[in-house]
């Protein structure tokens, strides 16, 4: 307290009473070393753990401080971290109000808490960059608010300095050990007391700063995830992350199904390019969300071709089934689009199923992509079939047979195949 006393006697050309207060300080601390010599000896004799303390009143010395003029120069005050915020929590007024003097005069945006409690509920309305903590105090002390900050997600990185007039080694000790930033002992230097708040301060900065930097690129990291998972499936984008440079799978069965716009090319040349991206982009996205639906992988678009597969990386119980009631959905959906000149769009859906082999392709632009014969198979599945219907292939049908309403279509001539048994399967 004398400390303040001195700086605010300086600052309003008090020099005399400044003396005094001076000669007042000097045997004060004389004193305090005297009782912390006897507190010390008492302890070492009687074994015991714990001293009762009490602190001054200083309202007397806060009645003089209030008569001193605040419109005089003020000492030079060491520059704040700028918009700092700072948490004064002690039971002493006088106390309290002297130190939050000592900040404001430092250009801190200073709270007081005269309890633990009550500083509780301050760190839960609003943020602050640093915690002065009393140790001693009824009710909540500090050791038990330290814990209380440092064990909740939100406050745990908050710098907390530890305010005490006890001379307790051990107390210092296990104020570190539960997470405090720094300790201090009353009364405070000024000189270390600022040096000592512009450390966390720093810290606390430098934390956010780093935090800052880590939230960036968290949300670099999803973005450039979402971006990656448009691209190429969950499952197969997971094991390129972890660091697979080639990816090839032989599957013994997988159902494809390749689907196609009918007449979407002629549109191409009488359609407003944005106006033929936002059709494609409302086909295609109706789509995603139906193969989504049915638990079935996409694996490509190109042009206004659609691909898609079952038994291949999501685990379905009859992916032969799923990919055949996908094709019907598909037809329904498209059964409600119209051209520029109101005529309805149609499609084709080509089904096959048999065994494939899959991989990632190309190094820059990476595609996930199916080979084998039940590719082809299912892609002359499609344009050699019927618009408004799905075309599957005999083992197709020999698996659903009973299960649905199918068209023998008879032996077809199909590229690259020869003569082929086929079925028909329209939307009900």
């Amino acid at each position: 307290y004398s400390e303040m006393l001195i700086e605010e006697a300086d600052a309003s050309g008090l020099e005399d009473f400044g003396s005094d207060v001076g000669k007042i300080r000097d045997g004060g601390q004389r004193m305090l070393k005297l009782i912390s010599d006897v507190v010390e000896l008492a302890r070492v004799e009687s074994g015991a753990a714990d001293v009762a303390h009490k602190e001054p009143d200083a309202h007397e010395i806060l009645g003089l401080i209030s008569n001193i003029d605040e419109a005089t120069a003020e000492l030079p005050a060491q520059a704040a971290v700028e918009d700092a915020s700072i948490l004064v929590v002690d039971d002493n007024t006088a106390t309290r109000q002297l130190l939050s003097r000592r900040l404001e005069r430092s250009s801190y945006d200073v709270k007081n808490a005269g309890s633990g409690q009550d500083a509780l509920t301050l760190l839960e309305q609003e943020e602050f960059d640093l915690v002065l903590l009393d140790v001693v105090m009824p009710g909540m002390n500090g050791y038990q608010v330290l814990q209380h900050i440092k064990q909740d997600d939100k406050l745990q990185h908050l710098p907390v300095v530890m305010l005490s007039s006890l001379d307790d080694v051990d107390g210092v000790a296990a104020c570190i050990e539960m997470g405090a930033d720094d300790y201090l002992a009353k009364p405070y230097d000024p000189v270390l007391l600022n040096a000592r708040i512009s450390a966390c301060l720093e810290r606390k900065r430098l934390y956010d700063r780093e935090e800052a930097y880590r939230q960036q690129l968290r949300m670099e990291r999803e973005k450039s995830e979402r971006l990656l998972l448009n691209i190429l499936p969950q499952p197969i984008a997971e094991r390129l992350k972890m660091g697979e440079n080639v990816i090839v799978d032989e599957f013994p069965q997988v159902t494809i199904m390749f689907t196609d716009l009918v007449g979407f090319t002629p549109l191409t040349a009488v359609l407003k390019p944005e106006k033929l991206v936002a059709l494609l982009n409302k086909v295609f996205s109706a789509f995603d969300s139906l193969v989504e639906q049915h638990g079935l992988d996409k694996i490509k678009t190109t042009g206004d071709a659609y691909m898609a597969a079952g038994g291949l990386l999501q685990p379905v119980p009859d992916h032969i089934e799923a990919v055949v009631k996908l094709g019907l959905d598909m037809l329904k959906v498209i059964s409600g689009l119209c051209d520029e000149e109101g005529q309805p769009f149609e499609l084709r859906v080509g089904v096959d199923t048999g065994p494939v082999v899959a991989g990632v392709i190309g190094t820059s632009k990476l595609l996930y992509d199916l080979w084998g014969d039940t590719v082809n198979t299912a892609s002359r599945m499609e344009s050699h079939g019927i618009p408004g219907a799905v075309h599957v292939t005999a083992p197709v049908y020999e698996h659903l047979k009973g299960r649905f309403e199918f068209e023998k279509r008879g032996l077809i001539p199909v590229k690259g195949k020869g003569e082929m048994e086929t079925y028909l399967l329209r939307p009900e």
